[in-house]
């Protein structure tokens, strides 16, 4: 007997097929009647399952954050004594994935060109994506014994998001250097 095997929603499939074709084709190119056509649903569908355009997007970049914050969760798994030896491990986690994420490299390189819909979604427009890095990561960080009361925290924790999501937009040099420097920022922050 085989073992059960849950569908795969319209929905996850919409943003499966969206992020790849935006990765391979660009955004410009990708209309949601070509979505429709690439999953194989009517084009009522994806408006229905997704939204417009602008919703797509969104959704496309937020379902990449999860497998970024999957890296984020096991650095932390794995380090659960210490905190910045946690922060260190997710920051190269994310810095290495980010190198050869084929989306991510798409929305980088569409800002030095012409296709800049999904770029905001990483810097100007990016609350969506900072709340939710900012849940998981704060929620982690909860669980250390920590001197800092629990406004400061957030203020660490955003601030470490932000210095990280700076460096997968433009790298400075390599994920452990970078990472190493993240988490001795963090580490003068909790000694604070």
């Amino acid at each position: 007997m085989r073992p059960f095997v849950a569908p795969v929603s319209h929905r996850e499939r919409l943003l499966g097929a969206a992020a790849q074709f935006t990765a391979e084709r660009g955004w410009s190119a990708l209309t949601m009647a070509k979505l429709a056509e690439l999953v194989g649903v009517s084009r009522q569908t994806v408006y229905n399952e997704i939204g417009g355009k602008p919703q797509l997007a969104e959704a496309m970049i937020l379902r990449e954050l999860e497998t970024f914050l999957a890296r984020v969760d096991a650095a932390f798994s794995d380090n659960p004594a210490d905190l910045v030896r946690a922060i260190e491990a997710a920051a190269v986690n994310v810095l290495e994935l980010a190198r050869t994420d084929p989306l991510l490299h798409m929305v980088v390189r569409s800002s030095q060109g012409a296709e800049s819909d999904l770029l905001p979604l990483l810097t100007t427009h990016s609350e969506a994506l900072l709340d939710a890095a900012g849940a998981v990561i704060g929620e982690h960080v909860r669980r250390y014994d920590v001197p800092l009361d629990r406004e400061r925290m957030q203020v660490m924790v955003d601030m470490v998001i932000r210095l990280v999501l700076s460096h997968v937009m433009q790298p400075a040099g390599e994920p452990r250097e970078t990472a190493a420097t993240i988490a001795w920022i963090a580490e003068r922050v909790l000694a604070a």
